[in-house]
């Protein structure tokens, strides 16, 4: 592994031991752009987050990963005065839709980003950090 801040700290399971936080990393990029790669490149991509979300697993880091259908089977709820309204698609008018996400453990944002920065959709999409509120 390389000497940067993610192969000193990520991967050293001990590392976690002290007051882990829980962040969560929104995974967003244009499904246009998806739909547009080969079959090959997708498999491709999608190996390398399967092989990197393994990683992160064995670290204890990964805590939980999911990916989220298109946007055409999303749909939006809100409730206004009492009246339901559903509307097809994401909420959002965006240029990049959410695509899944992943939650993990992190000493601090620093780290959370590092591990954001390493997944493979970060290279042609966007990797949103958010740390998630401790209940008290």
């Amino acid at each position: 592994m390389s000497n940067d801040y993610l192969s000193r700290t990520a991967f050293h399971p001990h590392i976690l031991e002290v007051e882990a936080m829980k962040f969560m990393l929104l995974c967003c990029h244009e499904e246009r752009k998806w739909d547009s790669m080969s079959k090959s490149e997708c498999d491709a991509v999608m190996e390398e987050t399967r092989a990197y979300c393994e990683e992160l697993k064995k670290s204890g880091h990964l805590l939980a990963a999911e990916q989220l259908e298109p946007i055409q089977s999303a749909r939006s709820v809100k409730v206004r005065n009492g009246k339901l309204a559903v509307t097809d698609g994401p909420f959002a008018e965006t240029k990049e839709q959410l695509g899944g996400f992943f939650l993990i453990s992190a000493r601090d944002l620093d780290e959370a980003i590092q591990v954001a920065s390493k997944f493979p959709s970060a290279q042609f999409g966007t990797m949103e950090v958010r740390p998630v509120t401790v209940a008290s």
